[in-house]
C-alpha cells in the first residue's frame, strides 16, 4: 500500500477552528453568506440575495468545505461526502431532534434536500416543492404544480420525486406529469414552465432530480414499462427554451436518424421486432453527474423495452444504448462514448443508479474513474475520460452471470435464460441496488451501497405484441408492457436488505450490516467518519464508517427510503432526512407497523425537540363474509394481475405498503368494489378511473379473487 492510500485509511479530524476556517474561505470563494449569521429568520430579501450567487462557480467552491448542500448530490461528482467533522465518531450518540416538518403526503418520499444558507427546498410526492427555513423548522413557502392525480397509472413506480436543483435564484422540479418547472427561490412563484415530453400517446413521467450544468437544466423522463423511447433534455435556465435533446435508443429505421450515435446503435437492434413500435426504451430517470474539467456529463440509461430480448430483438443485439452509462458534451448533448453494462438486457437491469466520479489509484496510475453500482448487482471501475471498462466484481449473490471478461462483457450463465420455464432470476428487476443513494468516502476509499434482493421469477410471455389487449402481464390492463411473465412460479430465492462498504480498488466488501428486508434508504458518509442511512423498518442510524460499528438510532415512525444530507446553519451542524415509505416495493409492502406522514427530520448534537406522534398502520382483520363464485377466482386472478397487483400486492398474503392490501381494507369496501374501481373516491389520491377498461363482470371476477385467495391463506380452524 503506498502512501497516499495509507492516508486515505487513516483519517484524521482537522482542528474544529481550520474546518471553520475553510468553510468560511469556500462560501467566500463561491460569493456565498452565512445566511442568518445574526441570528435573523431568512427574509425574501435574504433569500433572493443568496441564491442569486448559486451558480456552477458556486457548487465548487462549496466542494473545498461542504457548509451547504446545493445540488443533488452535494458536487457534482455526486459523492455525497461532506467534509463536515462537528458531528463525528466521538459525539454523534448525543445527536437529538431538532425540528420536524410534515410534508403532509401519504405516498413516497424520495427526495435529497437542498440547503443554501439556512433554508432547505425540498421536495414531496406528486412534486411539490417546500421551502424551510432550517432555522425554526417553519414553512417559507411551497409550489404544487397540480399534476392531475388520475395520472398516476402513468408511472411504474410510486408518484415520487427524488428532488429539485437551485441556479441564480430560481428552483427547478420536474413534475411527475412530465413538465419541467422554474420557481422563484425567494418566493415560490412560478417564473417558467416547459413541457419535457414530446409524445403525450405514451405514459412518460419525471421523477428525477433536474440538474444544472453551464447555464443549462437537464432532465431525463420515465416510462420504459410502458413502451416509450429514451432521451434527455437540456433548456436554458435563464428562459426555458430547449437546447438540446439526446435520445438514448433509435427510433424507426425507415426514418433518418437524429445522429451518428443512433445509426450505430440501430444496427445493435433487430428490425424484426419492430421495437420503435414499443419505443425502445433507456428511459433517463436518475442519475446525472459531470466533470467539468473534461466537460463532460453521465448519465445512465434504463432497461430496453419491453424487458424480454427476444420480443424486441428476436435476432440478438447488444441494443444500444440500453442499460448503459453514456458521457455527452453538456454544451451540445453530443455522444462522446459509452460503456454498456447489460449487453441485451432481459432482466429490467437498469444502469440509471446515481454515478460517482473518483481519482483512485489503479494498479499503481492514477485514473479518473467513475463508480457504479447498478442493478445488475456488479460493482463497476470505469475510465471516465473514455469509458474504458477496468474492473467489475458482484457486490451481492447473482445467478445470471458468473463475471465480466476482459473486455467488460458478462459471462452470462444457463440461469439467465428466461425462455422456458420461470426463472428465479438473482438479483431480480427490482435490482442488487435500486435508486436509493450510494456514497462515497474518499479518505477511506469506500462506497457505502444500500443492497437488496426482492425474490421475482421471470419467464418470456411467448407471442407478445405491443398493448396486447388478451395478456397474462402484469399490469398489461394500465399500460405496461413487459413481454415478460412475473411470478408465473412463486420464486425460491430470499429476500434481503444489506449495508456493504466496499472498497472500489479491490473490488471487495470491507463490512456489511443485514437488515429485516430489502428497500432501505440511501447512504450519507462524512468527515467525521460516519455513515448514515434510514431504514426499511423504521430507523435513521449512524455506523463508524471504518468499522461498520453501529452508534446511534432512532426510530422514523415509518420506513425511511431517501438518503440523509448534511450541512452548517449559523456554524452548527444538522443532518436531515425526509421520511415517507413507499416507491415501487413500497407501494404493496412494507417492514414496520406504523404509518406517519411523510416528514422532514433535522438532528443536531444536542436536539431535544419531541418528535411528532407515530401511527400505528391501519389494517382491518383479513375479509371475509362476502358471498362469490368461487367458479370466477382463475378469470379474476388474470384481471387482479393486469390491473391490481404491483399497487395493492397479493391478497391476504402482502401485508399492504403506502396502498393497502385488498384483503385488508374492510368486507364493505370489498362487497361494493365497483363503487371504487369506477371513478371512485381514491381517484384523487392516484388510484385509476377503470371506467371503459374493465365491465362490471370483470370486477365481479376481481372481487371472487380477492375473496378466494383470502380463504385459501386464512388460518384453518382446530
Amino acid at each position: 500500500m503506498n502512501t497516499s492510500q495509507m492516508r486515505s485509511r487513516n483519517p484524521s479530524r482537522r482542528p474544529h477552528g481550520l474546518v471553520l476556517a475553510g468553510i468560511a474561505a469556500a462560501m467566500a470563494m463561491a460569493g456565498v453568506t452565512a445566511q442568518g449569521a445574526d441570528g435573523r429568520p431568512a427574509t425574501a430579501q435574504k433569500i433572493r440575495a443568496s441564491t442569486a450567487r448559486v451558480d456552477g462557480a458556486a457548487i465548487r467552491a462549496n466542494e473545498t468545505a461542504t457548509p451547504n448542500w446545493p445540488t443533488y448530490g452535494l458536487d457534482y461528482a455526486e459523492t455525497r461526502f461532506s467534509k463536515l467533522d462537528q458531528i463525528h465518531a466521538g459525539n454523534v450518540k448525543d445527536l437529538g431532534l431538532v425540528w420536524s416538518y410534515n410534508l403532509e403526503s401519504t405516498r413516497g418520499v424520495e427526495a435529497t434536500p437542498l440547503v443554501v444558507d439556512g433554508v432547505m427546498y425540498v421536495s414531496a410526492p406528486w412534486s411539490v416543492v417546500h421551502a424551510i427555513d432550517v432555522r425554526t423548522g417553519k414553512t417559507l413557502w411551497t409550489y404544487d404544480p397540480k399534476v392531475p392525480r388520475d395520472q398516476a397509472y402513468k408511472g411504474c413506480c410510486d408518484v415520487v420525486n427524488r428532488g429539485v436543483a437551485l441556479y441564480k435564484g430560481k428552483v427547478f422540479v420536474g413534475s411527475f406529469d412530465g413538465r419541467l418547472v422554474a420557481i422563484d427561490a425567494a418566493t415560490g412563484k412560478k417564473v417558467w414552465e416547459q413541457d419535457t415530453i414530446a409524445d403525450r400517446s405514451h405514459s412518460y413521467t419525471i421523477t428525477g432530480a433536474p440538474r444544472v450544468y453551464k447555464g443549462k437544466v437537464i432532465i431525463g423522463n420515465g416510462g420504459a414499462e410502458y413502451g416509450v423511447r429514451g432521451y434527455i433534455t437540456a433548456y436554458d435556465a435563464e428562459t426555458g427554451k430547449q437546447q438540446w435533446r439526446w435520445f438514448t435508443v433509435p427510433g424507426d429505421p425507415s426514418k433518418p436518424f437524429e445522429n451518428d450515435a443512433m445509426a450505430k446503435a440501430a444496427a445493435t437492434w433487430d428490425p424484426a421486432g419492430k421495437y420503435w413500435v414499443n419505443g425502445g426504451g433507456g428511459t433517463v430517470w436518475n442519475t446525472m453527474a459531470f466533470d467539468p474539467d473534461l466537460n463532460l456529463m453521465y448519465i445512465g440509461t434504463g432497461n430496453a423495452g419491453p424487458w424480454s430480448r427476444k420480443a424486441r430483438s428476436p435476432g440478438g443485439g447488444d441494443n444500444l444504448y440500453a442499460a448503459s452509462v453514456v458521457a455527452l458534451n453538456p454544451d451540445t448533448g453530443e455522444y462522446v462514448w459509452h460503456y454498456q453494462e447489460t449487453p441485451g438486457d432481459n432482466w429490467d437491469y437498469t444502469s440509471t443508479q446515481d454515478i460517482i466520479l473518483a481519482d483512485l489509484p489503479i494498479d499503481g496510475q492514477p485514473r479518473k474513474v467513475i463508480l457504479h453500482a447498478p442493478k445488475n448487482g456488479f460493482f463497476f471501475v470505469i475510465d471516465r475520460t473514455n469509458g474504458k471498462f477496468i474492473s467489475a466484481k458482484n457486490f451481492v449473490d447473482v445467478n445470471w452471470a458468473s463475471g465480466y471478461d476482459k473486455n467488460g462483457r458478462p459471462i452470462e450463465t444457463p440461469q439467465a435464460d428466461t425462455s422456458g420455464k420461470p426463472v428465479d432470476v438473482v438479483p431480480g428487476p427490482f435490482g442488487a441496488h435500486n435508486w436509493h443513494a450510494m456514497s462515497f468516502n474518499p479518505r477511506l476509499g469506500l462506497a457505502f451501497i444500500p443492497a437488496q434482493h426482492v425474490p421475482l421469477t421471470l419467464a418470456d410471455n411467448k407471442g407478445w405484441e405491443h398493448n396486447q389487449k388478451d395478456s397474462p402481464e402484469a399490469h398489461r390492463g394500465v399500460g405496461w408492457n413487459l413481454g415478460m411473465l412475473v411470478n408465473a412460479e412463486p420464486p425460491k430465492s430470499k429476500p434481503m436488505g444489506r449495508l456493504i462498504a466496499w472498497d472500489p480498488i479491490r473490488q471487495k466488501a470491507v463490512w456489511h450490516q443485514d437488515y429485516t428486508g430489502p428497500w432501505n434508504g440511501g447512504t450519507l458518509t462524512t468527515a467525521g467518519n460516519l455513515v448514515f442511512q434510514g431504514t426499511a423498518d423504521g430507523r435513521f442510524i449512524a455506523y463508524h464508517a471504518q468499522t461498520g460499528e453501529k452508534l446511534w438510532e432512532t426510530p422514523t415512525g415509518t420506513g425511511v427510503v431517501a438518503p440523509p444530507v448534511t450541512y452548517l446553519v449559523d456554524g452548527k451542524q444538522y443532518v436531515s432526512v425526509a421520511v415517507g415509505w413507499g416507491g415501487v416495493f413500497g407501494l404493496s409492502a412494507r417492514g414496520t407497523d406504523r404509518q406517519s406522514p411523510g416528514t422532514v427530520y433535522t438532528f443536531a448534537v444536542g436536539g431535544k425537540a419531541k418528535p411528532p406522534a407515530f401511527a400505528p398502520y391501519p389494517m382491518a382483520e383479513l375479509v371475509s363474509g362476502v358471498k362469490y363464485d368461487a367458479g370466477k377466482v382463475q378469470e379474476g386472478q388474470k384481471l387482479y394481475v393486469n390491473n391490481c397487483v404491483f399497487c395493492h400486492g397479493v391478497p391476504g398474503v402482502d401485508k399492504g405498503g403506502n396502498i393497502p392490501n385488498l384483503a385488508y381494507v374492510g368486507a364493505p369496501v370489498i362487497e361494493h368494489l365497483d363503487k371504487f374501481v369506477f371513478n371512485g373516491p381514491f381517484v384523487q389520491k392516484g388510484m385509476p378511473d377503470f371506467t371503459g377498461k374493465l365491465t362490471a363482470e370483470d370486477v365481479t371476477k376481481i372481487q371472487a379473487f380477492i375473496l378466494g385467495t383470502a380463504d385459501a391463506v386464512r388460518p384453518k380452524k382446530p
